[in-house]
């Protein structure tokens, strides 16, 4: 055992991977949420983009399934929807639709919402585990280098041998927690995005699948063109469908505004659930916005504090439009796990090896990312090396995808955390691409499923 007790602030996906990684190394783990948790599935004031399109790339479920045994087929046997990525995703990229394919993989489209109460309920059911809402964390007690707790606004102290902020992207209120407790705050990289979008549900019928044959769509305009789009269709048979882009091209929240947002953009299907579909009863468009990525850089750090670690969105918060934020937690939350095994406890040299290890696991998609931002010239922030060429061969991969299912397949794998960014790069892929990229259908298309 690492500790007889660990504290988790923050009921979310971190928060929640954290603590059943937690458990097997801890006599009690508190999570504690300052919102109210429902009782049952719908979205909450503590997540404000939960009532939002959310992607479980097949990276994170794989996570999940190792620390949820069995979570996939409960989740498709409570209303998700199976779907295989190669097939029944479609991607609008680069002006056209990439190239189909039968991968043998399993991914399910559900809401945020929905997985995240799937899985509190099962930590909820593990002994030695309690949460706790309505729950307030004021502060961090300990001494100099040292966290031995948390202050909640009641009053009441709860000492820990590890605290782990999972708070979100608000965490970084914790900075100042740590500059009281004589510990430095880390550096933080801020990429400027302008992101917006509006999402509203639709009824989707029984059986009822895309133009174009496909259960879920993501759309990305073509060079130049900042708008984006994704049709989910989620439990309930329901579409969940997410209009917007970068640097404030935000689709409208009025349902006017919203329908001719989607009637514009350069996908039918998006057109055809907007413009056909029934809405659901009650649902109005809802925004939300996202100014900047940040990351926290704490692997620069030279004093760690001992029993303490930050994670999830808290340690960062990539551009929601990609879809890594929930995949990168639960693999943080399986490095924590490492960390403390190698540790034997929760100290300095504990979170050095986390902070490492999770550097290393965030540096690819935060540099796939920010890459496809620097794409706009608004973007400001720093920009990781090698961008320029990462996008001028990023692009050439992407226009080689809407003709060559093995290109398509390997980049599919590294956009889902499933293989390397250099899978895309060896020299046989990149010659197969360079050369598939020729015969890319017209960027001009502006009838494509």
């Amino acid at each position: 055992m690492a500790g007889r007790h660990a504290v988790v602030i923050g009921g979310s996906m971190g928060g929640l991977t954290a603590a059943r990684i937690l458990i097997e190394r801890f006599a009690r783990v508190t999570v504690l949420d300052r919102d109210e948790l429902p009782d049952a599935v719908r979205p909450r004031r503590g997540v404000p983009h939960a009532e939002h399109g959310h992607a479980l790339l097949l990276g994170g479920k794989q996570k999940l399934e190792e620390l949820f045994p069995g979570i996939g087929d409960e989740l498709v046997t409570r209303g998700g929807v199976p779907f295989d990525p190669g097939h029944d995703l479609l991607m609008h990229q680069k002006g056209a639709l990439r190239r189909r394919f039968r991968s043998g993989n399993q991914g399910v489209s559900l809401t945020r919402a929905f997985l995240e109460f799937t899985l509190r309920a099962r930590i909820a059911a593990l002994p030695g585990v309690e949460i706790r809402d309505r729950t307030a964390v004021y502060g961090l007690t300990g001494t100099p280098g040292r966290v031995s707790g948390v202050a909640l606004a009641n009053g009441e102290t709860l000492p820990a041998d590890l605290v782990v902020n999972a708070s979100g992207r608000g965490g970084a209120g914790a900075d100042g927690w740590l500059r009281s407790l004589g510990c430095p705050a880390p550096e933080v990289d801020v990429v400027k995005v302008g992101v917006g979008y509006t999402t509203r549900l639709f009824h989707r019928r029984l059986g009822e699948r895309l133009a174009g044959d496909g259960l879920l769509l993501l759309m990305a305009g073509a060079e130049g063109d900042k708008r984006a789009a994704s049709v989910f269709a989620v439990e309930g048979d329901r579409w969940m469908v997410t209009l917007g882009g970068w640097h404030h091209t935000h689709a409208p929240t009025d349902p006017a505004g919203f329908a001719d947002f989607a009637a514009a953009l350069p996908s039918k299907a998006v057109r055809d659930i907007v413009l056909r579909s029934e809405p659901v009863a009650g649902d109005i468009p809802k925004k939300f916005t996202f100014p900047a990525a940040k990351r926290r850089r704490f692997e620069r750090l030279r004093t760690l504090p001992a029993g303490f670690v930050a994670l999830g969105d808290a340690l960062c918060s990539f551009n929601p439009l990609y879809g890594q934020g929930m995949t990168v937690a639960a693999q943080q939350a399986v490095a924590l796990g490492h960390a403390l095994d190698r540790a034997g406890d929760a100290g300095t040299g504990m979170a050095r090896t986390y902070y490492a290890s999770v550097a290393k696991i965030a540096d690819f998609p935060w540099q796939m990312a920010a890459a496809s931002d620097f794409a706009y010239p608004e973007t400001t922030g720093p920009k990781p090396r090698g961008t320029h060429f990462l996008n001028w061969y990023t692009g050439r991969v992407l226009l080689a995808s809407h003709v060559s299912v093995p290109v398509n397949r390997a980049l599919m794998d590294v956009q889902q955390l499933l293989a390397p960014p250099t899978a895309v790069m060896r020299p046989g892929m990149a010659v197969r691409a360079l050369l598939a990229a020729r015969r890319s259908p017209s960027f001009g298309s502006t009838d494509s499923p």
